[in-house]
């Protein structure tokens, strides 16, 4: 389970001063306290530039000078969802239009597509708990050949290792029996955390017709899987009504998880986009500023190891400032499909982040949907091995061959 969050905060009443805490930060080689971490994330426009240089050199001495990408083809495997967040328009009910569970041959397409286009991760990604909610969809189940929505992205799996591509699955809370389950098909498994904070769940707030986005629950997963041995995927969710230290709150639970366990290879921060037909389509989002502190104040919290992500598509004219925010990631980019979480922000083209990340003097390069690190033996399941290994190589083989021609 995650910290007691409620203690946390009530043993910080006074907020360091800005100057005070990033001092105590540097001193301690980029490791944060709470309380410091509370004082950095409300720092001003005039203190900002001294954050970022602090999250920055973090980075670059753990990191180097080098970002990296994972080409995908993204695969909504049902879009159905019992969760009915306040921000989202994923989610359908089974008569809602564009209610949609992909078909095998729809899958098998995709898969062929991303293949060809140089693919190598497919991401499964579907509702929480949709045959708990809809009756008619357990008989589409049913009609397929499967009892679980967990079994059915098995098949998807395997049809996509047959293509030659790594899955990665997200597909909200599972519980340890789901997870052991997918793991000899998945090098990695996702849950965002989104946030620790029981107060967005709360009636009114974001989370109130969302049980499946009770933080404890969440947490709870985040480390089964932890101990599990599963590479793990998560983040925060910017803008959904959190405060500045509701957001460094739940950078401290997922960065608890990862010191028990040492499972999570990345952690992306993600911010809220206003869509039409939403509940919040009025919220204002979170600017380029917040952006910036909050990666800045997660690297701090989480270290100079952690590989850390910031999307690209929500951010189109913020890249050069998330780079100096510490970031080392930029996700799962597609060439075959767009993002059908935020379907209104395009992918951006791969040579064009490249100039980007040169102009700020790094180097953009491809990687798997498992980080090397993670690719040992307690982590990587047997059967997983030799297509990781093949990827990998043909990753090096593309770079020599870009190295050349240019």
């Amino acid at each position: 389970m995650g910290p007691d969050l409620d203690r946390r905060s009530a043993c910080t009443p006074e907020v360091p001063s800005f100057a005070g805490a990033l001092a105590r930060v540097l001193d301690r080689g980029g490791s944060s306290a709470i309380g410091d971490a509370h004082a950095l994330i409300r720092c001003g426009d005039d203190e900002l530039p001294a954050l970022l240089a602090a999250a920055g050199s973090l980075r670059d001495r753990h990191k180097g000078r080098h970002v990296t990408y994972s080409r995908k083809v993204f695969l909504p495997i049902t879009n159905l969802c019992r969760d009915r967040c306040s921000y989202c328009t994923f989610r359908k009910d089974p008569d809602d239009p564009g209610a949609w569970t992909m078909q095998r041959d729809e899958i098998r397409e995709w898969l062929d597509r991303g293949r060809v286009q140089g693919c190598k991760e497919a991401l499964m990604c579907l509702g929480d708990s949709p045959e708990a909610a809809f009756p008619s969809y357990r008989t589409t189940l049913a009609r397929i050949g499967h009892r679980s929505t967990v079994d059915y992205v098995y098949e998807a799996c395997e049809m996509a290792l047959a293509a030659g591509l790594l899955p990665h699955t997200n597909a909200g809370v599972l519980s340890s029996e789901e997870m052991q389950r997918l793991r000899p098909v998945n090098v990695s498994l996702g849950l965002m955390l989104e946030s620790a904070s029981p107060r967005l769940c709360a009636r009114g707030m974001p989370h109130h017709h969302a049980p499946d986005k009770e933080p404890t629950r969440r947490l709870a997963m985040i480390s089964e899987a932890g101990r599990l041995r599963i590479p793990f995927t998560t983040g925060i969710l910017l803008g959904i009504g959190e405060t500045p230290e509701e957001r460094v709150d739940a950078l401290f639970a997922i960065a608890d998880l990862h010191r028990a366990h040492g499972h999570i290879q990345e952690v992306i921060v993600q911010n809220f986009r206003a869509k039409d037909g939403i509940p919040m389509a009025d919220t204002p989002e979170p600017t380029a500023g917040d952006m910036a502190r909050a990666i800045a104040v997660a690297r701090l919290v989480l270290g100079g190891d952690m590989n850390l992500q910031a999307p690209p598509n929500l951010n189109p004219d913020d890249h050069r400032l998330l780079l100096r925010a510490g970031i080392n990631d930029w996700g799962g980019i597609s060439p075959v499909t767009r993002d059908y979480v935020n379907p209104e922000a395009a992918w951006p083209r791969i040579a064009e982040l490249a100039e980007t990340c040169r102009t700020e003097g790094f180097t953009l390069g491809e990687r798997l949907a498992i980080y090397p690190e993670y690719t040992r033996p307690d982590f990587l399941d047997p059967t997983l091995t030799a297509p990781v290994d093949r990827l990998g190589s043909r990753i090096v083989q593309e770079d020599a061959h870009a190295v050349a021609a240019h």
